[in-house]
């Protein structure tokens, strides 16, 4: 078994390293600097139509659990679909309860306009669609909200079956 002596000598250099990594000046990658946020904007979730921004790619065995839709979906400054586009919401949901219409959620939330363009944030959770309000975790994220946590609070502003209009509010922190 190997042993490692730090000598009383190589003590003080070795803990002011330590303190120089710690302190984000060992000149690597740094996650960035960005503040908390609140992101607001509207998901839309279109199943049908001439251009889909949300397939089925699987349906389950036993009524809707097990269905797998992927997606791309718009997300826009207002609820309304000629709105200005602020970024898209790239993952899949699948139906994860037997009983109750429970979706299992994994996107990234791509922002492609505004003061995060480039950013994204990752997000997984349990979307229980009966609430009227869903909490969501954020998981991560890439460039200014890299290594992000958070949470999303979504609801359900207009269901036209199968498409949806669902608001999103996501707070960030970096």
């Amino acid at each position: 078994m190997a042993h490692c002596k730090l000598h009383s000598s190589t003590v003080p250099a070795f803990a002011l390293i330590l303190l120089v990594l710690l302190a984000g000046g060992g000149g690597g990658p740094m996650a960035a600097e960005a503040a908390s946020a609140h992101l607001h904007f509207y998901m839309h979730d279109v199943l049908t139509g001439s251009a889909p921004t949300a397939v089925q790619v699987l349906n389950g065995p036993r009524g809707h659990f097990g269905d797998t839709i992927v997606i791309d979906d718009m997300l826009t400054a207002t609820d309304s679909p000629s709105s200005s586009a602020v970024g898209r919401a790239k993952g899949q949901y699948v139906w994860a309860s037997v009983g109750n219409p429970e979706l299992l959620v994994t996107m990234e939330v791509v922002l492609t306009a505004g003061p995060y363009a480039g950013s994204s944030v990752t997000v997984v959770g349990r979307d229980d669609i009966g609430a009227a309000v869903r909490e969501l975790s954020v998981v991560g994220g890439t460039g200014q909200f890299r290594m992000a946590s958070g949470y999303v609070l979504w609801k359900t502003v207009r269901l036209d079956h199968p498409n949806a209009v669902l608001e999103l509010d996501v707070f960030v922190n970096p």
